[in-house]
């Protein structure tokens, strides 16, 4: 293993949980809290899923046709919006904070503001509590692309650790296979995947990053039910407040395939395995998808990892 410390074996956790929407002190209130209780149980590295702060609004419209909003939609955006964090700023000093008191790595999926605008974002947090670095989604789904903007090459990132180097791809950008490569030649051996994705078909995905990567996978999805949102906004999903809208499925997976720990479905949870890191080296004896199986003379990718900015300001001559 070509870890920094050369350890040799690591506990991690995927936290399974529902935020509190649209509460981005009780978000951060409950994340805190669970990092605690994962750490208590032996984790170094702890996974939250995606949006936990400050929520991932699944069953929401915010009133949008094709060719027309409402004015109800405009005001839940709005409040959307106002939930959404600062990088860096106040709340991410508290999970700092969470992540040094415990001495552990955290990987935190947030909805992050700039200006007008919000990304879903990973947050790295080293067991310092030094904000190591982000990754903004790409590519956000379907109505995601409504109320999220899109991220840039510029947040491919994968931070260093004892453990080897920790990544972060988010839900359905995982079926992204040039997104996927490009974090493979980070050699991360530690992939995080926050989700909102809870079908069945989602472990076998994970199953398959895993095998292709030769990476431990670590995937973390929120147990959500109708009632946990504010009635300040129109939840379609769901016929009572009860109705579960995201039924969890997190799970850890080992480079070759296996199934570490979950799939859970039957509420909130924590789930942690003992991770031999040995295993990498071990799985890309006979596969390596940026080394000795790669045909660059056949295949190679061009990534762009500079910062798009819509106003580039040019020093006056």
């Amino acid at each position: 293993m070509n870890s920094q410390a050369g350890a040799s074996t690591v506990k991690v956790a995927v936290v399974q949980a529902g935020s509190v929407p649209f509460d981005t002190d009780a978000c951060v209130d409950k994340a805190v809290r669970l990092i605690g209780e994962a750490a208590a149980g032996g984790a170094k590295v702890i996974v939250f899923p995606e949006a936990f702060i400050s929520g991932y609004p699944k069953g929401l419209s915010y009133g949008l046709v094709v060719g027309a909003r409402d004015a109800a939609g405009r005001e839940e955006f709005r409040l959307y919006l106002d939930a959404a964090i600062d990088v860096p700023g106040a709340h991410t000093l508290r999970l700092g904070e969470a992540a040094a008191a415990h001495g552990c790595f955290v990987v935190m999926g947030v909805i992050e503001r700039e200006g007008g605008t919000c990304y879903c974002t990973v947050l790295f947090f080293g067991p310092d509590g030094r904000l190591l670095g982000k990754h903004r989604k790409l590519m956000p789904t379907a109505l995601e692309r409504m109320i999220w903007g899109f991220g840039d090459g510029s947040t491919l990132t994968a931070v260093d650790s004892p453990y080897g180097r920790i990544g972060s791809v988010i839900c359905w950008e995982n079926y992204m296979p040039m997104l996927r490569m490009a974090m493979y030649a980070k050699n991360v051996a530690l992939y995080c995947a926050p989700t909102a994705d809870d079908r069945d078909t989602w472990l076998p995905s994970m199953r398959h990053v895993a095998l292709e990567g030769r990476c431990f996978v670590l995937t973390a999805c929120q147990f959500l039910r109708r009632k946990d949102f504010p009635d300040a906004v129109r939840v379609a999903l769901g016929d009572s407040p009860d109705a579960v809208l995201m039924r969890g499925g997190s799970a850890i997976v080992s480079p070759l395939g296996k199934v570490l720990a979950g799939p859970h479905f039957d509420g909130e949870t924590i789930l942690t395995a003992t991770l031999d890191l040995g295993e990498i080296g071990r799985g890309k004896f006979d596969f390596d998808v940026v080394g000795h199986y790669s045909r660059p003379d056949v295949f190679q990718l061009t990534v762009n990892e500079a910062p798009m900015r819509a106003v580039v300001a040019k020093p006056g001559e």
